[in-house]
């Protein structure tokens, strides 16, 4: 989750709202593509959680991990009540934020090509990778944290959090477990006209199980098999349904800025930020903060910031804001992660594989794509929709991808184009298994029923 965002300038209108989004379209030629990724720090000796003030025998914890990758990086602080809750690059470059339980996310620059998303990941890992051994610490890319109960989770001193801790436990039954326990890895990709991100927004929500299938990697929970490929999938199902889900409006005639604008204003709030504070409003709504009505603060009127960080606290499978979000995926290995938004990017930004891409899911109805999401979570590649199999769909939409990106000619210093980062999905298609099958193997087998090795074998 990215840095919330400081924009005083007042809102009046649902139109300025509208506004704002549109005001993300830009040429193709413009076009960049950011990625997300979270892990989970631990101990390793003796694979226990990372708390923000470190241990009892003295080792630093989230805290130190922070100031050390300050200082190796140079990027500036972020704070939150006088605690250090995250970094950023003062030249316009990527963030570090930190999730409710300690995972450390971080938040790519906008790139050109995936070339140079894997620069930015590698250095980023070298950085966190050096700064976390004087610590003993190393940190772990699974979906969902494999080990530890809820309570033996630690709590990040972020504002924000404590609001939505106290709130989600009214809206559904697993809203703890996707704040504290879960990482997922993001792609960010833009749209050039309210008509290009509507038909990429139908095509990457109606993908989105496909992407969950392909990246499940969380099949662990308190030490033992949970029973899914992608716990962190199933969890979102009952976190919060007003502000999660497929979005079957999408889908609908008339949809575009507007539709989308009306579904977030009626997602209940969970905060406004004034200044340094954060100020609980949790379920209130934003329609009254934009016309002055608002009761839980009277006097108060919207502002950009509270548009853009209210957009943040709404989580469906695919989110709008000035760019789309896929936010379907568990998070994995290296290459894993660098697959997911070369996967995006070659069916997002080639027009041949896009309206391939719409051509292939244009049948499938509301019942059908929300199907294939509540079972995805089990069944994995294994899934089926509208009479096909998910692993068969898959290597169709994985050729119209590796088109995409083949068009595109992006070139390394070796004349590599970015087809290569789709390897891994490749291979998962070839064999049918996800990693969180590839994980569960081991577990009935060379583990002996164990998760601890889990944490050798994905980790960075």
């Amino acid at each position: 989750m990215a840095r919330d965002v400081s924009d005083s300038t007042p809102i009046r209108s649902r139109d300025e709202l509208v506004a704002w989004l549109e005001s993300g379209a830009k040429p193709a030629s413009e076009f960049r593509v950011g990625t997300e990724h979270e892990k989970t720090p631990f101990y390793r000796n003796n694979l226990s959680p990372v708390a923000y003030d470190g241990d009892a025998s003295g080792r630093g914890g989230v805290e130190a991990l922070l100031k050390g990758v300050a200082s190796e990086s140079g990027w500036a602080s972020i704070e939150d009540g006088g605690k250090l809750i995250g970094l950023f690059d003062t030249d316009g470059g990527g963030a570090i934020s930190l999730e409710p339980g300690g995972q450390f996310e971080l938040s790519g620059a906008p790139l050109e090509s995936i070339h140079d998303t894997a620069k930015e990941l590698d250095h980023h890992l070298e950085v966190a990778k050096k700064v976390a051994a004087k610590h003993g610490i190393g940190f772990l890319g699974l979906g969902m944290s494999p080990k530890w109960t809820l309570a033996e989770t630690p709590v990040m001193p972020k504002s924000r959090y404590h609001i939505m801790t106290d709130y989600m436990p009214r809206v559904g039954s697993r809203g703890l477990d996707m704040m504290y326990r879960t990482c997922t890895v993001q792609a960010n990709l833009d749209f050039s006209s309210e008509a290009d991100m509507v038909r990429k927004l139908r095509v990457s929500v109606a993908l989105q199980p496909l992407a969950t299938a392909l990246f499940a990697n969380s099949p662990f929970t308190e030490g033992r098999p949970n029973g899914r490929l992608s716990e962190r999938s199933e969890i979102w199902r009952d976190t919060d349904n007003n502000r999660a889900g497929m979005l079957p409006f999408v889908f609908e005639s008339g949809m575009g800025f507007e539709r989308f604008v009306d579904y977030a204003l009626a997602v209940p709030m969970y905060f406004v930020k004034r200044g340094d504070v954060y100020h609980d409003v949790a379920g209130a709504d934003f329609r009254d903060l934009l016309t002055g009505r608002f009761a839980p603060m009277p006097g108060e009127t919207a502002t950009l910031s509270d548009w853009a960080n209210h957009l943040s606290t709404i989580f469906p499978e695919v989110r709008l804001k000035r760019y789309l979000e896929m936010r379907g995926a568990d998070v994995g290995s290296r290459d894993h992660i660098l697959a997911l938004p070369a996967l995006f990017v070659g069916l997002l930004y080639d027009n041949a594989s896009i309206d391939a891409a719409l051509d292939l899911v244009k049948g499938w109805t509301a019942a059908q794509r929300q199907s294939l999401r509540d079972v995805v979570p089990r069944q994995g590649l294994a899934a089926v929709i509208a009479g096909r199999g998910l692993r068969d769909i898959g290597r169709e939409v994985l050729a119209l991808a590796r088109d995409g990106l083949r068009k595109r000619r992006r070139l390394d210093h070796r004349g590599r184009d970015e087809t290569m980062y789709l390897a891994p999905l490749e291979e998962r298609l070839v064999t049918g298994l996800t990693a969180a099958e590839e994980l569960l193997a081991k577990y009935r087998g060379v583990w002996r029923e164990s998760v601890d090795p889990v944490f050798e074998a994905a980790a960075y």
